[in-house]
Order: C-alpha cells, then structure tokens, then sequence
C-alpha cells in the first residue's frame, strides 16, 4: 500500500508549524516513509496526494479548552466540506478531497488526520513553544503506533 504522510503548516509561526516538525520527525525515526512538508491548503493539496491508497495528515489545532500538546485522531468525516466550489481561496482538506471526488481523481481511500492542540499560532518564530515541544517525542510515537509504522 503506497503510503503519504502529509505535515501541514506553517513553519514560521511558532506551533503552527508543529505538524512539520512531527512529519520531518516520523521521517528521521522510520526509513522508507514518503513525507511531504506543506504549508499549501486548498486545491494544492489534491497535487500532493494523488495516486496514493493511505493518507496520514498531520497539522495544529487550537481550541481554547484544550491543553497545548493535547493530541486528536481524526477522520475525514469528521471534518465538513463546504457545498460551494465557487474559489480555490480559504478552502480546507475536506472541501479539496470532495472536489478531487467529484473530479474523478485517484485519492486515497484511507485517511487519518491527527491534529494537535496548540498555544501560539500568531508569534513569528521557527521553534514551537516548550509546552508542544515536551509533547513532540510522545506524538511521534502514537502515530508509530496507531498507524503502524
């Protein structure tokens, strides 16, 4: 099974951009997965997924009665597309993965999403702040374990 893991973020807005820092991490810890580092979102997506049976998404979160560091799995189905395809601007992961079906195009058909709870996602910086980076080791190891890897 071709197998993508797909880090999201930003890379320079402190724990934005831990979904990067955990795929480049799953990357290091396990030889032979195919990661891909994205800061893209809309329609570009679709690009980077095609022709691949297994999707794993990792990107931040932030919900303010969560802790920072707080770690969810979720499904594609949990996440609501929107009806209108009238822009590619603004659209999230499953709005695109609902026009790349509509399309006809060859998406996964597995799709994990693990989403982390974040503090900072405003603050120009490169490193996420302490409470996500305590958490990083830990993260990396339940996806190891939950997908398998």
């Amino acid at each position: 099974m071709k197998t993508l893991i797909l880090g999201m973020g930003n890379p320079i807005l402190t724990d934005d951009g831990v979904g990067l820092k955990i795929a480049r991490r799953l990357k290091e810890t396990r030889d032979g997965l195919e990661v891909v580092e994205t800061s893209e979102a809309g329609i570009a997506l679709l690009d980077l997924i095609l022709g691949y049976n297994r999707l794993i998404v990792i990107d931040s979160i932030k919900i303010d009665e969560g802790e920072p560091g707080e770690f969810y799995q979720l499904a594609l189905e949990d996440l609501e597309p929107g009806q209108e395809f009238s822009s590619s601007h603004g659209i999230g992961l499953a709005t695109a993965f609902a026009l790349g079906q509509r399309l006809g195009y060859p998406l996964p058909q597995a799709v994990s999403i693990y989403a982390v709870n974040i503090k900072d996602n405003s603050t120009f910086g490169e490193e996420c702040t302490e409470a996500i980076r305590k958490r990083l080791p830990d993260i990396v190891q339940q996806i190891i374990k939950e997908e398998r890897l």
